[in-house]
């Protein structure tokens, strides 16, 4: 079993991410939105270190991240936070992906 530490600094950016934008903006839609979703690719990263397989919701949040980080980036086109989230998530689903058809799924 090998662990997924590129999937757990991904959740640790999101939580972290969601963190500073209350205590610099004070919004709590951000630290409700990063934690949630830092704790949701958390448990992507345990299940997929768990059986390589079961990538699912690591592609289901990194994938919902992309998107929504994606529309804000380029309604704003301001980097921080939106346009690094959209690289971040981007780079994680690729990974993920990747490790899909790397790791074929077997009967």
């Amino acid at each position: 079993m090998s662990i997924d530490w590129i999937g757990y600094s991904y959740a640790a950016l999101v939580s972290i991410g969601g963190i500073i934008g209350f205590v610099k903006a004070g919004s709590v839609t951000s630290l409700v939105a990063g934690l949630f979703f830092g704790a949701l690719a958390g448990i992507g990263a345990y299940l997929t270190s768990r059986s390589p397989k079961n990538v699912w919701l690591s592609l289901g949040t990194s994938g919902t991240l992309a998107l929504v980080m994606g529309m804000r980036f380029l309604n704003s086109w301001k980097f921080m936070p939106a346009g690094l989230m959209t690289v971040a998530s981007l780079l994680m689903l690729g990974k993920t992906a990747a490790g899909t058809f790397k790791n074929p799924h077997n009967s």
